[in-house]
């Protein structure tokens, strides 16, 4: 058995315990009288040793460097913000425009004349959740609505405005061997760009591609595939007030960009009050995730012209997006292009006119299930205006209150399961056959059953005579019709 014996008290040698008490109540005395020594000690201690701050950096440089001087740029501030940087690789003129923040900021102060950024190469991403990426804080930024761009195509109905930036991020003068592939990389949570021009991002094709150009894209920072890439996409986004695609005086830039927006992966993705124009390909394409994005306010026009021709074309996981209140009109392909996705999409109050301007494309095109295409104006299309695939199949689509006028196709093309050609995937396959076949009729959109159409543009007054008439020789046309379906067995006996 065995006996614990208690341990001894420890003893400090004389004087010790009586020097350190001592000390305590100096420290103590000292922070009670000058309690701003403890603040800039932790100031310090933060901007200098701590990647986990949060920093605000304002840019004074349209250059594309890194090195200690007398102005910090946009590629210097984002490696500060992301930790990459340390302060004290910063000249003290640089560390002047760093300070503390209670979220991450990125603000710009560029000189009058030079309020054009020119990329050499690719910016680092985005990677700090909940950064926010500024323009609106560059001086001569509009703040009220005297330099405001309002769409100012005829007869339009809404009325989006975005104001006109001051700060352009380009990717145009880097040579023709060496473009720039995006404008802005994302890949954390709640990341906020406000206020920019961006254009002239794309990429000289070669034999193995990486991940596509875009103006901003948003991912989960993996360059390996699909595989895994729905574990950690990043959330809540949000992308307002930018001019994509168009330098802030309106040109067409001489080196366009392939994409506007690009959600690659991402959740609950905000694109509102933008202009998106003049890109190659969409304006706002998403790929393997883009749920619960909401597209609204944004005024897309000319895209599509040398790639991917519709505006918006959404694809994968797409369950809870809604597209909202945007003017989509003079794309070269469709308006809306839903391409296999998981999930439905809400279409609402959108005027969407003057697409298809080189390709014959539906205004609208469905695939899939449940979705809404609600109170929407759409006009002056090359093809139908909306069109629903029949293969493999498409339930419960609710297509309720919209406005169709000069339209080179049916209003509501429902195609059959049988017609699967390029065609049919573009535009539809046009009014319904004439049919006595049951299992025809079954494989066909609406059961082979079209809207009535007017033979005439115009409508005559006749006499009362004339109208009995033809009430008489319309009820002998239903009841023939009606004994031909009792007879193919498509309607029982009364």
């Amino acid at each position: 058995m065995k006996i614990y014996k208690p341990r001894k008290p420890e003893v400090f040698p004389k004087g010790r315990s009586e020097e350190r008490e001592v000390r305590s109540l100096f420290v103590v005395c000292l922070l009670l009288v000058f309690p701003q020594i403890f603040f800039i000690g932790s100031t310090l201690g933060s901007a200098f040793g701590s990647v986990s701050s949060t920093k605000r950096v304002v840019v004074g440089s349209n250059e594309d460097v890194v090195r200690a001087d007398d102005v910090v740029t946009l590629r210097e501030a984002i490696e500060v913000v992301n930790g990459t940087l340390p302060l004290d690789k910063l000249s003290a003129a640089e560390r002047v425009r760093v300070s503390m923040s209670d979220v991450p900021r990125i603000e710009f102060n560029l000189p009058k004349e030079q309020t054009t950024i020119y990329l050499k190469n690719m910016l680092p991403p985005l990677a700090v959740p909940s950064l926010v990426v500024d323009g609106t804080t560059q001086p001569g930024y509009p703040t009220n609505s005297n330099n405001v761009e309002t769409q100012n195509f005829a007869s339009l109905q809404n009325t989006n405005q975005v104001p006109v930036p001051v700060v352009a991020i380009t990717g145009v003068n880097s040579g023709d061997n060496n473009r720039v592939l995006r404008g802005l990389t994302i890949v954390a949570d709640n990341i906020q760009v406000r206020g920019l021009s961006l254009y002239g991002f794309t990429s000289v094709h070669l034999s193995t591609e990486s991940l596509p150009p875009a103006d901003i894209f948003i991912t989960d920072g993996s360059e390996k595939g699909e595989e895994g890439r729905n574990v950690n996409p990043p959330k809540n986004v949000v992308i307002e007030n930018n001019w994509l695609g168009v330098s802030p005086d309106s040109s067409k830039p001489s080196t366009t960009s392939a994409f506007g927006v690009s959600i690659f992966n991402a959740v609950g993705t905000v694109v509102r009050r933008n202009k998106i124009a003049h890109h190659d390909g969409s304006a706002i394409i998403s790929a393997v995730k883009a749920e619960n994005s909401l597209i609204q306010e944004n005024i897309i026009t000319e895209n599509g012209f040398a790639g991917m021709p519709d505006a918006i074309r959404l694809e994968g996981f797409v369950s809870g997006t809604r597209i909202l209140s945007n003017v989509i009109f003079g794309n070269h392909g469709s308006g809306v292009f839903l391409f296999k996705p998981f999930g439905s999409v809400v279409l609402e109050n959108n005027e969407i006119k003057s697409n298809g301007v080189s390709l014959r494309r539906a205004a609208v095109y469905l695939m899939g299930d449940g979705h809404q295409v609600l109170g929407n104006r759409i006009s002056e299309q090359s093809g139908p205006g909306v069109v629903v695939a029949g293969y493999p199949q498409s339930y419960g689509n609710a297509i309720t209150g919209n406005m169709f006028a000069g339209l080179a196709g049916l209003s509501i093309d429902l195609v059959a399961q049988q017609n699967t050609g390029v065609k049919e995937y573009q535009e539809g396959d046009g009014g319904n056959p004439v049919s006595d076949s049951l299992q025809h009729r079954r494989k066909t959109g609406n059961f082979g059953v079209d809207a009535p159409r007017f033979l005439s543009l115009e409508f005559f007054l006749i006499g009362l005579r004339v109208l009995f008439l033809l009430m008489v020789g319309l009820l002998l046309v239903l009841w023939w019709r009606y004994i031909r379906l009792r007879r193919m067995g498509l309607l029982l006996a009364l």
